[in-house]
């Protein structure tokens, strides 16, 4: 009964700093698919590169699988029901911020291809690295075309003109 009581309270703490952050609905449930099919992704190779008498392609393919658990723990609980922490983790990954989730999935996507570089390591970290960049985009936010940074900056330059010419009438 607990677990249902904690898994209320995680969708409500979980949306506001997303929304602090300025993501919206659907871009805040892409990071989230893209993370579940990032797992699914190495999951399926790590097992793939267990399957090898190369103690590096072992150690890789061990941490592919390693990083499918936590993707999953953090980007869907419920696909994790029967673990009691679950809830707890992703509570903690929701109060993340966008950048620092960035940092720590395209961390843990690399590991494996620093391992052992293979095809199986880099197609089955690619989606789990993509989740990394997309959160890291959301980081960025939302910025303007070139025509209104263009205008700002004119407008910038115009007032520090006035401000140059009134100084030097001052001096005179």
């Amino acid at each position: 009964m607990s677990g249902a009581g904690g898994a209320a309270v995680a969708p409500a703490s979980s949306a506001q700093p997303a929304q602090e952050e300025g993501m919206t609905w659907w871009y805040r449930w892409l990071c989230r698919l893209s993370g579940v099919l990032g797992a699914v992704s190495c999951a399926i190779s790590g097992l793939f590169n267990c399957i090898t008498i190369h103690p590096l392609n072992i150690a890789a393919g061990v941490w592919m699988i390693m990083n499918a658990s936590v993707l999953l723990l953090c980007e869907a609980p419920f696909c994790c029901q029967f673990m009691e922490f679950a809830n707890a983790v992703a509570a903690k990954a929701d109060r993340l911020r966008s950048w620092q989730k960035a940092v720590f999935y395209c961390g843990m996507a690399v590991v494996p291809i620093v391992i052992s570089l293979t095809l199986t390591t880099l197609l089955g970290n690619a989606i789990a690295f993509a989740t990394g960049v997309l959160y890291g985009l959301s980081a960025l936010g939302k910025r303007g075309d070139a025509i209104s940074y263009a205008r700002i900056q004119q407008q910038r330059q115009q007032v520090d003109e006035e401000k140059l010419t009134d100084a030097l009438e001052g001096e005179l």
